[in-house]
């Protein structure tokens, strides 16, 4: 009769691989998978530190972008009131007027002003404090109402025109711009009237505002535009013609057609 052999079987096997793996986890020497080392930076940091937007135009983006609640979103609102007004016209002509802005640009600059792409201290608050999907309700409320004031709220829309002059020369940027000076006509992108999607309308903006944007494009202060067709275009305006411009939209002029002439 042959002598019994001892055996551990394939049970056997199996627990004695878990229990050198355990022991050699144990001991810091991992020997199932590589030791773990720190990742090295991605490539593309210094890409993105240069880049003027963080945000990625794609389906999912313009999906929310998009569809935003404007009921939850006229709750999320109240905040913006004392700066923005009760319907989206500020009392101060240094403060944009949002009302009728279009959802996509608005949740755009939301979204910069979080990844400090688009800087003011007061703003990167306010953004940092919504998710995506506030930003893209607030947009949406304030896309729908409309881009003419109520006096009941005591709008500072539209200002007094300081300068008749101002458009004359406002008039031929809106529709020739200056072709010597690659300046293409500011209706090519915001439109004849002065509201186009997916541009920011300037229609219904304050003149001090659309003044001081103009400024910072041209001194590189404001660096959230794509591709920098503002920042090259406000930088070869003169002094006088960003003034006419920021004047001109100001005083309500924009909605109409170039070629009108006021009483």
């Amino acid at each position: 009769m042959d002598s019994l052999k001892p055996t551990i079987g394939i049970r056997g096997v199996v627990l004695l691989c878990i229990a050198v793996v355990i022991f050699s986890e144990l001991l810091g020497l991992p020997i199932l998978r590589r030791a773990i080392r720190p990742a090295p930076p991605p490539s593309n940091l210094v890409a993105a530190a240069a880049a003027p937007s963080l945000v990625a135009w794609n389906e999912a983006t313009i999906v929310l972008s998009s569809t935003g609640n404007p009921v939850r979103g006229e709750f999320i609102s109240r905040r913006c009131e004392s700066c923005h007004g009760v319907e989206g016209f500020s009392s101060q002509a240094s403060t944009p007027n949002l009302a009728g802005i279009d959802a996509q640009y608005l949740w755009k600059e939301l979204q910069d002003f979080r990844s400090a792409k688009r800087k003011s201290v007061i703003m990167q608050q306010i953004a940092g404090a919504l998710t995506s999907r506030d930003a893209a309700d607030v947009a949406a409320y304030f896309a729908m109402l409309p881009n003419a004031p109520d006096a009941q709220f005591n709008p500072i829309f539209p200002q007094t025109l300081k300068d008749q002059s101002a458009i004359e020369i406002a008039q031929h940027l809106l529709a020739v711009g200056d072709p010597a000076r690659g300046i293409p006509p500011c209706q090519a992108c915001h439109g004849p009237l002065g509201n186009v999607r997916p541009a920011p309308s300037l229609a219904s903006q304050n003149s001090d505002y659309v003044m001081s944007q103009l400024n910072d494009f041209a001194s590189g202060a404001r660096t959230n535009d794509v591709n920098l067709p503002m920042r090259t275009i406000a930088a070869e305006l003169f002094p006088n013609e960003r003034q006419a411009l920021a004047e001109f939209y100001g005083a309500d002029l924009a909605r109409f057609p170039v070629g009108y002439v006021t009483q």
